[in-house]
């Protein structure tokens, strides 16, 4: 264990960009055995050899700012697949409007009949069935 300690001592390690470059070059690997292109095998190896020397890298400075690049882009996606994902998990007791000043997503219960909906971002009142 203290050889690895040792070993890894000044390196950068994981992050959260080698992790998605592992995961796509796992995916990718996946895809080509059924679609049999040479190809992506070598794109996979390529994704998963880059990931192995950003973990191995010295270059602290630079790796942390290709992952900070990386989250930039990154999280505005994930935050619209959590939101999407609640939406979806919602459907059942919640009906989902868009506000026609703003366009602002608002959530309101189903079953109430028709409510007048106040749009807390802008103001705007309008009517809607739930």
């Amino acid at each position: 264990m203290n050889f690895l300690r040792n070993f890894m001592a000044g390196r950068y390690g994981p992050d959260h960009l080698n992790t998605a470059l592992i995961i796509a070059g796992l995916i990718i690997s996946l895809i080509s055995r059924f679609a049999i292109l040479n190809l992506l095998v070598y794109v996979s190896y390529l994704l998963l050899i880059l990931a192995v020397f950003r973990m191995l890298s010295r270059n602290i400075p630079k790796r942390r700012a290709e992952n900070d690049k990386f989250l930039r882009y990154w999280w505005p996606v994930k935050q619209n697949f959590k939101k999407m994902y609640a939406n979806i998990k919602d459907r059942k007791t919640h009906k989902f409007f868009k506000c026609p000043s703003c366009g602002n997503l608002l959530r309101v219960p189903r079953g109430k009949g028709k409510m007048q909906i106040t749009c807390p971002k802008c103001g705007e009142r309008f009517t809607k069935k739930t």
